[in-house]
């Protein structure tokens, strides 16, 4: 029997933070939706939503309009009107520790420096669920963070970025479809090779 579940992706709502680099979990929620043909079109929860199936399993995929740092409350609201569990919540997010265009697959974990995933945890009182990381570089010496997270990428780092939103909704599939342990020896295997061999 399928089960429900919820992908959410984390940004802020309005044009003035589309593209910006905090911003890429809202596109790979987007790409899923655009490749499996679902309409995100429903207002409710605080959230742009929209359902459909993803590898034999219904789902939720949702964008929070709370702002990044509420957005807790409407992932909660979410899972407490559609009874989905901890275990099939996939949260999408952007990650200035992981290499631009790389990704990272968890199935549980601390929130980092990410106010977005900080409000999930606090609203969800557990850090069990899967997540997808999508690396957007480093922040810059001089730059403050929130300034960093808010700037858009440029001309020459478009391609490394499509290319991470492409394999977090890949990852994304593959969890639906498989499992989390899946998607972890496909997207983390580099990353890890590179800690092991210094």
């Amino acid at each position: 029997m399928s089960m429900t579940y919820l992908v959410a992706g984390l940004g802020n709502p309005g044009a003035a933070y589309a593209g910006t680099r905090h911003n890429v979990g809202f596109e790979a929620v987007v790409k899923l939706a655009r490749d499996h043909q679902i309409n995100i079109n429903t207002r409710k929860f605080r959230a742009i939503t929209g359902t459909g199936v993803i590898a034999g399993n219904k789902v939720i995929l949702a964008l929070p309009q709370t702002y990044m740092n509420l957005s807790g409350e409407s992932v909660r609201d979410i899972m407490g009107y559609f009874g989905v569990s901890p275990e099939r919540l996939i949260v999408i997010y952007d990650d200035t520790v992981i290499a631009l265009g790389d990704i990272r697959v968890r199935e549980r974990g601390s929130a980092g420096s990410h106010n977005g995933m900080k409000s999930v945890i606090y609203q969800l009182e557990t850090d069990e669920f899967a997540r997808v990381r999508i690396g957007i570089g480093e922040r810059p010496e001089r730059w403050e963070l929130k300034d960093y997270v808010l700037s858009r990428f440029s001309e020459a780092e478009r391609d490394s970025i499509i290319k991470g939103i492409n394999s977090a909704a890949e990852a994304v599939e593959i969890i639906l479809g498989d499992s989390v342990q899946s998607a972890m020896n496909k997207f983390n295997k580099k990353q890890e090779k590179i800690i092991n061999n210094p």
